[in-house]
Parts: structure tokens; sequence; C-alpha cells
């Protein structure tokens, strides 16, 4: 590439300010490909990467893994996808193919796994680096700012989902960006979703109704009707006996965050009666390509706040203090 430069927001030290950096650009190895990005939602995972809350990152890192671009140079070795093409970089980046999980079609709980914007560099830059096998084909149809946070809020959101069964009542704890996605895909199920936010938390409240919620409350209320299961999207762990307290007898309480505060000490009766409680880990490529497909069906629309690749730093303080609805989206 000769002197062809890009530009990337780093994350030098745990729990430092992102630092806007010039990197040259840089040409994908055997199986790789190299995007221009053209939006990279803002996950709550960066926060968990910049916070040290994940253990082990790479650092320095380039973080962000909800990546919208289109591939500009094909590594040696890459069939399927042609330059120019516009597709999506999620989360699991890289996994071995080799292990017992990846043989048992479990790559989401791969022993070697590589993890965009986290193990290996992602997409708060002008461009990123990726292994071919795990970009999805976006097509044409739909911006690239409301497409980004399908890349992992809607991914892990649809993945919550599945596990969390036939529930006619759902319950959503946290009303975030992955939340807002669920809660249409939802409602097109025909399933009643039931909204919990941060207590007094009104404007969120009246975000989950605008989406089709039948009640929505503080995280510290009851629902109105005992629930078929619930998804906490917030990262606390005081929501799991809250919500084993809210479902019915057999319900699932799925925790789908890659981390949460430790869960408190609760009577065992709370969870009798055959209550269940699930983890969400990472996803499947599979997971990809059916929630990418039927998101057009459904006609999903995400609510987003744009901000400038250089002011990164600024939408992780705002996602951390919640000051808007639905997904942060970073645009070079």
């Amino acid at each position: 590439m000769g002197d062809a430069r890009m530009h990337a927001m780093v994350l030098e030290r745990i729990g430092t300010p992102l630092v806007w950096t010039e990197l040259p650009d840089r040409d994908p190895g055997p199986g790789q490909i190299r995007v221009r990005v053209l939006a990279c939602g803002v996950c709550r995972t960066d926060l968990h990467v910049v916070d040290g809350e994940l253990p082990d990152p790479v650092l320095p890192i380039i973080p962000g893994h909800e990546i919208v671009g289109r591939i500009e140079a094909l590594g040696p070795g890459v069939d399927g996808l042609r330059v120019g093409q516009r597709v999506g970089i999620p989360w699991l980046g890289h996994s071995c193919g080799c292990c017992r999980y990846c043989r048992d079609g479990q790559e989401n709980l791969c022993d070697a796994p590589g993890f965009t914007g986290y193990t290996r560099d992602g997409g708060y830059a002008t461009a990123a680096i990726a292994d071919a096998r795990f970009a999805f084909p976006l097509g044409e149809a739909g911006d690239e700012v409301a497409l980004a946070p399908l890349l992992c809020a809607g991914l892990i959101g649809w993945r919550a989902l599945v596990i969390a069964g036939k529930a006619e009542r759902l319950g959503l704890y946290g009303f975030g960006a992955a939340a807002h996605i669920v809660a249409q895909v939802a409602r097109w199920e025909g399933r009643a979703v039931h909204a919990f936010t941060r207590p007094g938390d009104l404007r969120a409240q009246d975000f989950a109704r605008r989406l089709g919620a039948v009640w929505a409350g503080g995280s510290d209320q009851a629902p109105p009707e005992a629930l078929d299961a619930a998804i906490i999207f917030a990262p606390v762990g005081a929501l799991v006996p809250a919500a084993l307290r809210a479902v019915r007898k057999g319900g699932r309480v799925v925790c789908a965050g890659i981390h949460m505060s430790d869960i408190p000490a609760f009577p065992y009766a709370l969870l009798w009666h055959e209550r269940q409680i699930a983890s969400v880990a990472n996803l499947t490529r599979q997971d990809g390509l059916d929630f990418l497909g039927l998101a057009p069906r459904i006609g999903i629309v995400t609510e987003t706040k744009t901000y400038p690749l250089r002011e990164a730093n600024r939408a992780l303080d705002d996602l951390r203090a919640g000051r808007f609805d639905g997904a942060a989206v970073l645009v070079p």
C-alpha cells in the first residue's frame, strides 16, 4: 500500500481515554480482507474493554465490533467475497475450527477464539482487517449507521431470545441498544414485551412503550403478570434474583452480557419449581446468517445517535451515563 495511512482511536492503557492515532494502512494476510469502515457501533462491551472488566485484553487495541464497511482488498485464498462488497464484521472474529466446541457447532465457545476490538483490532478506525470467514455480506439495502447495531446488539439479543424459548410474556431488563432491537423482533413474533429500566428512567420507559412494550417500569418493580422468560442486558448481578421473582414456575432467566457484577445470594425458593438461569456467550456465524436474513422481513428500525470517529470517548461516556436511547454509532 506504499504510504497509504489510516486513522484510529486506540486504547493504549486500561482506564485511559482512547488516543487519535495515524497508522500505516495494513495489507490483509491469507484468508483476510481489509474493509474501509463506513460505520461502527458503540457497544457496552467496548466499555468493559476500556474499563478493564474483561481479562487479558491485547494492548494497544482498536476497539469496536459492530462494523459496517466495504471490502477494499482481499488477501490470498479468499473466496466468495469481492472488492467493493458491503459486509459486517461482528464480535467473534475468529475460531480455531478444531476444538471440541467448533466441531460440535458451538464455535461461540471456541477454546482459542479471536474477538474483534478486544484481542484483534476493531472498527474504531477508518479501516479494519478481518478474517474473511467471519464477514457477513450485507447487500445494499439499508443505511450503514442503522445496520451497525445489528452486528452485536442485534445478534446477541437474537441469540438470547432463542435461548429464552417460546416465551409469550417476555421481560427485558435494561432497555438499551440490544433490548430496543429484541423488542421489535419479539413484537413481530407476537410476544408481549415487558421492559425494565433503571428506576425512575421515564424516558427509557416511554421509549419502550413506543416500540410496542405492553408494560414498562423500573427494575425495582414487579410486572403486572408472571413472565414466561426474562432476558437481562444490564450488567447488574442483582437483577438475577429480581428476574427470578418475576418469572413463573418453569420460567427461564437469560443473562445476555459478557460481564456482570456479582450475583447476590438468594433463597433457593426463587429457583425452585424448575426455574432456570442461562447465560449467552458470544455468537456463531449461523446466528448471524439467521438474524441478518430475518431482519429485513421484520423491518427493524434502530434508534441511533451518531458521533464522529474522533469523538469516540464522548460516545463511550454518553453510553456509560445513559444519555441517549438506542445505540451510538461512530462515523469516520
